[in-house]
């Protein structure tokens, strides 16, 4: 029996030519408008997480391989029950909605440049909004749409260089013009 954890480890190894398909009726199948089935997995039986740091971990601990790790990230997708990770074959449409710890949408990177992009953990690129930006927890955030991003570890690193500390207050200095990020504690 697969758990949502193996399922989706099963179809990278597929994917990869690591093994044959294995048997999928354990899983509920839903019919989609384009004849293509869906597979759903709900947030309560998945066996994986991303935790508030954005790292996957499942019961054995933190995701070492970096392949699996990456595909994870860029699997996120997000409907109106929740954030899931997803895949598509021939057959069917895997959806694997999962746990997260604070948000699923984490800065990696920052390239700075006449504007700064910031690199989603999904790999998608946004730019920076310095209006958005917001502090809770000692963690820097910013809303995108009806999205909330966190600053992970590295982003954060990469962001210092314009971020300024007065009073305690913060600040972010783009385009010559001083921002301050609002506190939300």
């Amino acid at each position: 029996m697969y758990n949502a954890y193996g399922l989706l480890i099963v179809r990278l190894s597929i994917r990869l030519g690591a093994v044959q398909n294995p048997f999928w009726s354990e899983f509920r199948i839903q019919k989609m408008t384009d004849q293509k089935k869906e597979k759903v997995i709900s947030k309560e039986k998945a066996v994986f997480w991303l935790d508030k740091h954005g790292f996957w971990h499942n019961e054995h601990g933190k995701f070492q391989h970096k392949k699996i790790i990456d595909y994870f990230h860029t699997s996120i997708n997000r409907d109106r029950d929740g954030y899931f990770l997803s895949q598509e074959n021939e057959q069917f449409i895997e959806k694997v909605y999962f746990p997260h710890e604070d948000t699923a949408l984490f800065v990696f990177n920052v390239i700075p440049g006449e504007e700064i992009v910031l690199v989603l953990n999904t790999k998608k690129q946004i730019k920076l909004d310095p209006e958005k930006l917001f502090m809770q927890n000692d963690s820097l955030y910013m809303h995108f749409g009806n999205e909330i991003i966190k600053f992970a570890e590295h982003g954060l690193l990469k962001i210092a260089d314009l971020m300024e500390n007065e009073d305690d207050r913060y600040f972010i200095r783009v385009k010559n013009k001083r921002y301050e990020v609002k506190r939300r504690d």
